[in-house]
Order: structure tokens, then sequence, then C-alpha cells
């Protein structure tokens, strides 16, 4: 295994750990900003659409310079949106720490996929892309109860100021371990990456992304809630329960990523529905303290499992200008996770209860379920460039 995937993985897990953690914090950030949950949880929603942003602007502006300046840059960034949010005085400003954190996110996932694919030979592009979004599950299963757990005991802006930490340990990481590639031709243009966007399969996987994952944090978002006013936890056990399910992210990556470089869109099919599945389960049996434990294993695996997939869908029907349909990709997990977390919100803010977020969830991956199938079949028939086009737009 090249060493650089580690720097990769590292680098993963510190950005992966600023997103998450925050679930797990929404109680103790909402208290202590005396705003409701539904505001708080704009801080996971804010973080994500700002990923976005970051994802297809600095991609972008970044398309002619050297891959491994870019991700030290991106670091810095990182580094700097953590330290304001734990030294932020109100709501606002932490929201800005938060916006700032994201802005790296996207860019830094995207380019790390295409480097990580790069460092491999081309039948283990999805296993390289999945170690390195290894470092993404060892933050849930390690880094998120740490981090709520240190929160709960030391107040949340301590979670923080150890993720700033990280930053600066995966920057020393990625400065140290990734070489930088050679140059083997010019410089590739941004009009030669937008060319990407002309494939239908490009759309139809990015919607695929949105919806799918859109659908597991729907659920996720609020899970502290779920798991104490509905499922009877004690406070002090949310920690230790979100271990299950970076377990589960854990298991679900590394299955997931072997089984994509075998055939993504049957792995992917397979994913979708079992999560769809659980989501189901999860929204009967959430009273119950051992089949919520089984659950939490399920939905992340299943639901990470698809990660390794979809990022290696998009490089392949982007062809030839890998990097902003990757990072486009990154964008569309966070829309999703936006779009999870303000649908779970309108759901409790309506008086649908703790368990209006996971019924919330399903319904999103039973519609990636459906526009995966679109895909799948759209691309194993032959069809001409215009009908894939009208598949997308319809999906969409």
């Amino acid at each position: 295994m090249p060493l650089g995937l580690i720097a990769l993985a590292i680098g993963a897990f510190g950005i992966g750990l600023t997103e998450f953690v925050i679930m797990g914090l929404l109680p103790e950030v909402a208290s202590d900003f005396a705003v409701t949950e539904a505001t708080a949880g704009w801080l996971i929603s804010g973080y994500a659409l700002s990923v976005v942003v970051g994802a297809l602007g600095l991609t972008a502006a970044t398309t002619r310079l050297p891959r491994k300046p870019v991700l030290l840059g991106l670091l810095v960034l990182f580094i700097a949106g953590n330290v304001l949010t734990a030294l932020s005085p109100d709501y606002a400003v932490a929201m800005a720490g938060r916006i700032v954190a994201a802005l790296s996110h996207g860019a830094f996932f995207g380019i790390g996929s295409v480097v990580a694919a790069d460092l491999v030979a081309p039948e283990k592009k999805a296993r390289a892309i999945a170690i390195m979004f290894t470092g993404l599950t060892a933050a849930n299963v390690f880094g998120v109860p740490f981090g709520t757990f240190l929160g709960q005991q030391f107040g949340w802006r301590s979670t923080f100021w150890v993720i700033s930490v990280i930053g600066i340990v995966a920057l020393l990481g990625i400065a140290l371990l990734v070489r930088a590639p050679k140059s083997t031709g010019p410089a590739v243009s941004l009009r030669h990456e937008l060319a990407a966007f002309r494939s239908g399969q490009v759309w139809l996987s990015l919607t695929v992304t949105i919806l799918a994952y859109g659908g597991m944090f729907g659920a996720f978002t609020y899970i502290a809630y779920t798991l104490t006013d509905v499922g009877g936890f004690a406070s002090s056990a949310v920690p230790w329960l979100l271990v299950l399910f970076g377990l589960g992210l854990v298991a679900g990556n590394a299955i997931g990523g072997r089984l994509a470089d075998r055939s993504i869109d049957r792995t992917l099919l397979v994913f979708i529905a079992a999560l769809a599945a659980v989501l189901v389960l999860f929204g009967l049996l959430a009273w119950s303290q051992p089949a919520t434990m089984a659950i939490l294993v399920l939905m992340g695996g299943f639901g990470f499992g698809t990660v390794p997939g979809l990022q290696s869908r998009i490089m392949r029907y982007a062809g030839g200008a890998p990097t902003l349909a990757s990072g486009a990709n990154i964008g569309a997990f966070n829309v999703g996770n936006a779009l999870g977390a303000w649908a779970g919100g309108v759901g409790i803010s309506a008086g649908l209860g703790y368990t209006s977020p996971i019924w919330i969830g399903a319904a999103l991956t039973a519609s990636a379920l459906v526009v995966m199938a679109i895909a799948a079949a759209a691309a194993h028939r032959p069809r001409p460039a215009a009908d894939t086009e009208t598949l997308a737009a319809v999906a969409a």
C-alpha cells in the first residue's frame, strides 16, 4: 500500500471528524447558544452546503495548480475554520467557523480521490479510494465517540480544539508522505474538466449520491435525540452507541470498495435497497434498545458501503476529466447531508416526533434506489447520448 494513501486517510480523518462530531454535541451546542434543536441543526446544514461551494468553486479555481500544494492549502483553511469555531462567542461566529472549515472539505476529498486512484493499478481504484475514506470511517469509530465524550465532559469547544490539532498533524502527514506527481502532459483546463458534465450518467450519479446520503443523514443528524427521547438511552451512552455506527461504517466501506471493483452498479443497487429496508426497521423499532444497537451497525454499513462505488462511478463516467466531477460528487454527498438535516428538522418542528427524520430518510433512500435503477438500465443498454441525458433530467 502506498504511504501516500495513509497520508490522505489522515486528512480524511480530521475533516470527517469536524463534519460528524457536531451531531453528537447538538444538545450541548443548542444549550450553550440558547437556540432550538432545529436551529442548532443548521450548523450541520450550513457546513454541508458550504462543502458544495468549496467542492465546485475551489476545485475549479485550482484545476491548473499542482495537487499537493492545493491539498496543503486546503488543510490550512480547515484548521483556521475549526479554531474560529472553538473561539466563537455566539452562534453566528460558530456558523462562520463551520463555513470556513467546510470550504476545504469537498475539494480535499475530490482531489484526494483522484490522487488516491492514480497511486494504484486501474483494477484497484475503488479500493484505493476506500482506503482514503478509511480515515472518514475511523473518524466515526474512534473520533466521533471520543469527541462527543470530550465535549460532554469539558465543553463542546474542547472537541474543536482537538480537531484543530489533528488538522495540523494531517498537514504534516500530507507534506511528508504524499509525493508530488510528475507532470505527464499539458495542464488540464477548466473547460476540459467541465466537459465531464455533458454525460447524463454523471448527472444520474450525482442524483443518486444526494438522495442516498440524504436518506442516511436524514436519520442520523438527530440521532442523539432519537436515542435518548425514543430509545430511552442515557445521554452518557450516546458516544458509545456511535461506536456501533462507526463499526458499521468501517465494514461497509471495506466491503463496498471490494464489491464495487467487481460491479459498481450491482453493489450500489444492493446496498441502497438494504439501507432503505434498515431505515424502515429503525422507524418501527426505535423504542427497542437491542434492535436500535443492531440497526446502528447496519445503517452505518449499508449507508457508507455506497461511498466507494458512488465516487468510482462518477469518475468512470467523467472519462478523462475526473477532478471537478469527483469534487462535485463530494459536494453532492453534502447536499444530501444538508437535505437530510433540513428535512429531519422540518419533521421535528412539525411535531412529528424524533422518529420522523428516520421515516423521511427512508423515503429519500427509496427515491435513490429508483434513480439508481434508471442509471444502471441506461448504462447497460446501448442508448443514444440524448436519451441518457433525458433520463438524467427526468431523475433530477
